[in-house]
Parts: C-alpha cells; sequence; structure tokens
C-alpha cells in the first residue's frame, strides 16, 4: 500500500467520523497521521529526479507568487502589470514554466512570478504542482487569481491544496511552546483554559511521531491541527490576496458580494478595471515603506528611496546604506509621522514611518 493509498484511507475515515467529545482522541491521531504522510510526501525521493524544477533567483524588494487554475488571466495580470510579455492564448495550461516579471510601483521592484495552473491534486505531484507549489513556499505574498464567474469552488479547492502542503494563508503561527528532550516525559502547561485539547491528546498525538520526552506550554487555545503544524516545524504562514478576474462578464450585484468578502479584490484584465486599485492593496499587503536620504544642508533625495519592511528601525535604514555605518552612528535627524515635532534627533532603536526622512 502506498502512501497516496494510505492518505485517502485516512480522509475516508475523517470523513466518515462523526465529530464529538467521544471521538476527539480518534480523530486527533488520524488527523497526526495524515500530516505525517503527507510530508513525507513531500520529501523528494532518494533518486535525484530528472528534469528541470523552475526557481527563479530571488531579486527585489520583494516577491509575489500567481497562484490560479488553467486560463483564470494570470498571464495577462503578468503582461498588463510588468513589462514582461508572459504568453497569452485561450485555451488551458498555456504557460508551462514560471515567468517572472517587475512591478514597479512607488520606487519599489516586487518580482512577480507566474505559475503554470494548478490542477486538483496538485499537492500529490499532479501537473508539476509541487514544483509550483515549491515556488509558492518562497513568496513573501500569494496572489490567488479566481475565476469570478465559477463562484467559490476554486477557491476552496486551491485553499485545500496548498492547506495539504503546509502553506497557511492568512493565518498566525500557532502560539505554542515545543521543546524535545533528552529525559523526563512529557512537560504540560497552559497559561489559558483549553477547550479543544487536553493532555491525553497532547500526549497521543506525540506518541504517533515517536516523541516521549517534550515540554509543551500552550499560549492560546489552539486545536490538534495547529499543535501538528508546531510539531512538524515545516509549514510557512503566507499573506494572501484573493484576485477576481473577468468582473466584466458578472452582475453588478455579485461584483458588490465578492469585493466584500475579507482578503479580496475584484479586477478585469482585459478591460483594465481597478488594477491600480489592486496595486494599493498589494503595497499594504507587503507592508513596505519608503524611507528618504538627506545630506546635511541639502534638499531630501525623493528620487531615490530606500525600500523596507513596515516595523523597521534606524538600524535597518544603517543596515542598507552601509553595513558599518551602524558601528559608528551617533544619533539621527528624522522629518515625518514617525517623530512628535520635525526634526526630532533620535537613537538607533527609533521605528521608521513610510515617507519618513533621515539625516
Amino acid at each position: 500500500m502506498g502512501i497516496l493509498e494510505k492518505i485517502s484511507e485516512i480522509e475516508k475515515e475523517i470523513s466518515r467520523t462523526q465529530k464529538n467529545k467521544a471521538t476527539e482522541y480518534h480523530l486527533g491521531l488520524l488527523k497526526a497521521k495524515l500530516a505525517k504522510y503527507r510530508s513525507q510526501l513531500l520529501e523528494p525521493s532518494k533518486k535525484s529526479e530528472k528534469g528541470e524544477g523552475f526557481d527563479v533567483l530571488k531579486s527585489g524588494d520583494a516577491r509575489v507568487a500567481l497562484i490560479g487554475f488553467p486560463s483564470v488571466g494570470k498571464s495577462t495580470l503578468l503582461s498588463t502589470l510588468t513589462r514582461t510579455e508572459s504568453e497569452t492564448a485561450a485555451y488551458e495550461f498555456t504557460t508551462l514554466t514560471c515567468i517572472p516579471g517587475v512591478i514597479d510601483y512607488n520606487g519599489a521592484n516586487i518580482q512577480l512570478l507566474d505559475l503554470p495552473g494548478i490542477i486538483e491534486g496538485a499537492a500529490q505531484g499532479k501537473g508539476r504542482g509541487r514544483q509550483v507549489i515549491a515556488v509558492a513556499r518562497t513568496a513573501d505574498l500569494v496572489l490567488m487569481m479566481l475565476d469570478a464567474t465559477k463562484q467559490d469552488v476554486q477557491r476552496q479547492l486551491l485553499e485545500k491544496e496548498l492547506e495539504s502542503v503546509g502553506i497557511r494563508l492568512n493565518k498566525q503561527k500557532p502560539n505554542i511552546y515545543f521543546k524535545i528532550k533528552k529525559g523526563g516525559g512529557l512537560s504540560f502547561n497552559s497559561t489559558c483554559n483549553l477547550t479543544k485539547i487536553d493532555e491525553k491528546l497532547v500526549q497521543m498525538i506525540l506518541h504517533e511521531y515517536k516523541i516521549f520526552n517534550a515540554e509543551v506550554l500552550f499560549r492560546e487555545d489552539c486545536n490538534a491541527d495547529e499543535l501538528i503544524d508546531v510539531i512538524c516545524a515545516n509549514r510557512v504562514y503566507l499573506p494572501c490576496l484573493y484576485v477576481y478576474n473577468k468582473i466584466d462578464q458578472i452582475s453588478i450585484e455579485e461584483v458588490d458580494r465578492i469585493a466584500r468578502q475579507p482578503h479580496s479584490v475584484v479586477v478585469s484584465c482585459n478591460m483594465k478595471l481597478n488594477l491600480d486599485y489592486l496595486l494599493e492593496t498589494l503595497w499594504e499587503y507587503l507592508a513596505l515603506i519608503r524611507v528618504y536620504t538627506k545630506k546635511p544642508g541639502q534638499p531630501p533625495d525623493f528620487a531615490d528611496g530606500l525600500i523596507l519592511r513596515r516595523g523597521a528601525s534606524v538600524e535597518h535604514v544603517c543596515h542598507v546604506i552601509h553595513r558599518n555605518l551602524a558601528e559608528a552612528f551617533k544619533y539621527a535627524l528624522v522629518w515625518g509621522t514617525s517623530t512628535k515635532y520635525s526634526p526630532q534627533r533620535v537613537g538607533i532603536a527609533h521605528i521608521m514611518n513610510d515617507e519618513d526622512v533621515i539625516q
């Protein structure tokens, strides 16, 4: 019995089992087994597989992976937003490899990767799905391209495929402290009231992974799935933006309903509708800020800003300018929204805001 058969057996067993107090231990154990088999499936086989992967060298200030089913308009979006031409046609699987493009927005270079269309069963390696998903794991943001005419079926299928390979969209890492020890059994504690899991279930899940000595501390009310994520330690937590294309083919009421969903943007690539709002939202989700530099006695250099992540301090600015600058740093003058008055003398730990000027 191969891994794929074992996985489908366990999935059937989980769907058959009623969810109640009496079956929670059994379900927890099944989920642990399922996660274990899935991670085995993702590990490359011992024989080196011939054939090209298509990871692209990371460049620019941020990386965005464009994921979606075939023929939803990914290549059209890439060609519209960047100067890169990706082949577009009315048939499925026009794009067969990863095509990188660069969006020049607010002075930042955002790398946009047009990945081949995903099909159902991609996590098991169908249709080069495994390579597509491996590239998505290295991105800073997932841009999920969906067909507005096909309801939410596509979204659920794609989320399921990404979920099964350990990509968690728009979720925070569970606040669980977990450490394997050499001896001393299981030490279990929590700083809050646990309603979804108890010590017995934690012990059973750990035994499934052949872990008998460990320290587990729950800092929030988590369930069995989140504990398994922490034990596996290979999960990636990424922000995701759902982009619904082809809104020129549906009613205005339907467009309104989709646009009001969380993390969603509606666009039409053919008619170039709402693409400026998409770029604004993309900037917001990537949490990028611009910081401008100023030489003493001269006006600020607004032509060439430094692109940093939100929450960056003066120390980060120093590292971007020159790596030895932080060691010789005494103080900086900052103009902008991060200060109480302009200019303000600040230390190395001062947090910068968007469009601040620093000297």
